[in-house]
């Protein structure tokens, strides 16, 4: 599996509030969700973000409170993976669990908005397509992509059950 896509760059401790404020809990339709993604951290993200982007941030990305809505919003928004030197642990599971892809990467500090990146998440490399500079991270594992292919945990149990049933 492979994306690419432009940076959308925040900082550390991005938690779950600035991901998707508490006052839209009242929903879990991922359209909804995703028109106020990153809303409190950048007012106008959902209007500038493509499909396809991506957002690196610094050290524990998704700390807060446990809320699956945050990775609906985010891939809701069009956001094909999160990059981040570190991710709460809360968060990596639901990341994967709604089919989010994530990855770990120490040198996200030399990322910044506007970047363009490609993503291979079978091997764990990302490039930098401005400057060619390869960034080495842990490959998601096969089991793992196939949840992200799925669309995430319930998808992916549902495409089971039913194959073993036809």
């Amino acid at each position: 599996m492979k994306t690419s896509g432009k940076v959308w760059k925040f900082g550390d401790d991005i938690d779950t509030d600035l991901i998707i404020p508490a006052r839209y809990l009242n929903t879990s339709d991922p359209e909804e969700l995703a028109k106020h993604c990153m809303e409190d951290a950048d007012p106008k993200f959902a209007d500038k973000v493509s499909e396809s982007d991506i957002i690196v941030a610094e050290n524990n990305f998704g700390c807060g409170s446990s809320r699956e809505h945050a990775p609906i919003a985010i891939k809701a928004a069009g956001i094909s993976c999160v990059i981040a030197k570190s991710f709460a642990r809360i968060f990596y599971r639901n990341a994967f669990n709604m089919g989010l892809p994530i990855l770990e990467c120490n040198e996200t500090d030399q990322l910044n908005t506007g970047d363009s990146l490609s993503v291979d998440f079978d091997t764990g490399m990302i490039t930098h397509q401005q400057t060619g500079n390869t960034y080495k991270t842990k490959p998601i594992p096969v089991f793992m992509q196939e949840l992200i292919q799925s669309g995430g945990l319930m998808n992916h149990i549902r495409k089971k059950i039913q194959n073993n049933q036809a």
